[in-house]
Order: structure tokens, then C-alpha cells, then sequence
């Protein structure tokens, strides 16, 4: 039994986007348009995790009741673990691509325990489920990455073509991960990090499918906007006050730009996680 046939309400939307397929290739145009539309479906389907992850964050922040019999900060962990185990009770999501999201949890969790104690930035509200002054929630947040990640792959049937050896896509990882942190005390060496990247991926690229029809994006550019959209997301994610930088404290203001390298850089980092437990399919 294939992957794809172990998960039936995917199964389901395809027959019925099926229907519309059929209607839409009696004209160019409609060709076109089933597919870039097809496109945003698949986009939204493979981040389906941290998009019902950053609703919530969203809903919470502007319906909370006052006088709540639980923090919010709580309820938001509570509801990150019901949306993990609604995905794997449906389906939409398989166990291996939940233990990459358990790997970007204790990944994530260990550098927030480090960046919250360091003041890079703070959970300004009360909560139960912490550890020191990390609410539970934020490890799905990185998570969430790592999902989109790994799903992605599968949804769009993606292969990739002059990719760099595991080892060395590990190692600059590892590298990545540790400058996160030493960083405090010794020079930042991201300038370097992202020339390594660009030497690495930069004559990479990977084919994937929208609709039917293969279509090819250079890797850089295809991580890029991956990072990209994940600075989208944080700017909601700080205006819900999820968490916010020094800052925006009094007032809430648009994240640097300069976090947009940070997202490139941490993206690596779940390429590499998740080529751990689904390595990337090259082409034939």
C-alpha cells in the first residue's frame, strides 16, 4: 500500500478536485489557472500545521475571555498537541513525519530555553506549561517548519537534482545550529554560513508537480521563500503577542528584516532534520 493511499481524506479532495480538472482543461487559460490554483491548495495543505497552529495564536489573541479558568499560553499548548494528534487520528499527516516534528520540538525548545534566557525576546504572558521561561507551545511553532517541510515533499512529489551529499548538508546544519548560540560570546559567523549554503545548493535546483505538468525552481530560490513566509508568519505571530522582541515591548512593530537570514539559516536546519527520517528524492 502506498503512502499516498494510507491517507484517505487526500484521497478525497483529489477526486473531487478531480471534477474540476476535467472542466478545466477544455481551455488554456482554465489549464492555467487549475494549476496555480492547485498550487495554493497544496501550499496550503502542506502547512497545514502551522497554519491551524498560527490561527490559533490569531483567534486566541483577538476573542480571549478575561478571566479565563486557564492561561492562554496554556490553552494554546493544549490546543497544539490536539491538532498533532487530530492530524495523525486522520491521516493527514504520517509518523514520520510526526517524529520530525518531534526532533524540531526539542531542537526548538533548547534554543528558546537559551535565546529567552539571553533577552532576544519574551513570552509576556503567565502560564503554567513552561519550562523557565519558555511556554510549551513555542517548541510547536518550530515544528511547524519542520512539518511544512517534510509534507511538502510528499504533496508536490518533489525530486531534487544536483543536491550535496547528507554529510555535508549535516554538517553546515550543525554549524548553523551551534552559531545560534556561540554567537553571544564569539563572532557571528553567518556571512560565512551563507556563502557555504549558496556553494552548496547554489547549483541545485528540484522539480515538482502543481497539477500534472513538472515544473522546476532553483533550490536557493525555492528556500528563500520558504524563509520568506515564515517572516510573514512571525510578524503575525509577534502582532498576536505570541511572543515579541525587546522592541516591541511598548509598541507593536514590524520584525526586522535582518530575522529573514535567521529563517533562511534555521530553514537548513530543517532540511537537515528532516532528511534524517525522509531523505530527499533525487532524480533519476
Amino acid at each position: 500500500m502506498t503512502e499516498l493511499r494510507r491517507l484517505p481524506l487526500e484521497t478525497w479532495g483529489r477526486h473531487w478536485l478531480g471534477r474540476i480538472q476535467t472542466w478545466a482543461d477544455r481551455a488554456a487559460w482554465s489549464r492555467y489557472g487549475f494549476e496555480f490554483l492547485m498550487f495554493g491548495i497544496k501550499q496550503g495543505w502542506a502547512c497545514l500545521f502551522g497554519g491551524l497552529l498560527l490561527g490559533l495564536i490569531l483567534g486566541t489573541f483577538l476573542l480571549w475571555p478575561e478571566g479565563a479558568p486557564i492561561a492562554r499560553y496554556d490553552f494554546l499548548v493544549l490546543g497544539a498537541v490536539a491538532i498533532q494528534a487530530a492530524m495523525l487520528a486522520f491521516r493527514l499527516e504520517t509518523w514520520a513525519e510526526a517524529r520530525v516534528i518531534f526532533l524540531f520540538h526539542l531542537a526548538g525548545t533548547v534554543m528558546e530555553l537559551f535565546k529567552t534566557a539571553h533577552g532576544s525576546w519574551i513570552y509576556p504572558e503567565p502560564s503554567l506549561l513552561r519550562i523557565g521561561d519558555v511556554p510549551l507551545f513555542s517548541g510547536f511553532m518550530y515544528a511547524a517548519v519542520g512539518s511544512y517541510i517534510a509534507r511538502v515533499q510528499r504533496i508536490f512529489h518533489i525530486r531534487v537534482r544536483r543536491f550535496p551529499p547528507l554529510w555535508a548538508l549535516w554538517g553546515l546544519a550543525a554549524a548553523v545550529y551551534v552559531n545560534f548560540f556561540a554567537h553571544h560570546w564569539l563572532p557571528d559567523v553567518r556571512l560565512a554560513l551563507f556563502a557555504a549554503s549558496a556553494l552548496m545548493f547554489g547549483a541545485g535546483s528540484f522539480s515538482f508537480m502543481a497539477d500534472r505538468t513538472p515544473r522546476r525552481m532553483p533550490l536557493l530560490l525555492g528556500y528563500g521563500l520558504v524563509a520568506l513566509f515564515i517572516w510573514f508568519a512571525e510578524n503575525l505571530g509577534t502582532f498576536a503577542r505570541a511572543w515579541t522582541y525587546p522592541d516591541q515591548d511598548a509598541v507593536w512593530r514590524m520584525v526586522s528584516l535582518d530575522k529573514l537570514g535567521s529563517w533562511y539559516l534555521l530553514m537548513l536546519v530543517s532540511v537537515a532534520l528532516v532528511a534524517i527520517v525522509r531523505p530527499p528524492q533525487r532524480e533519476a
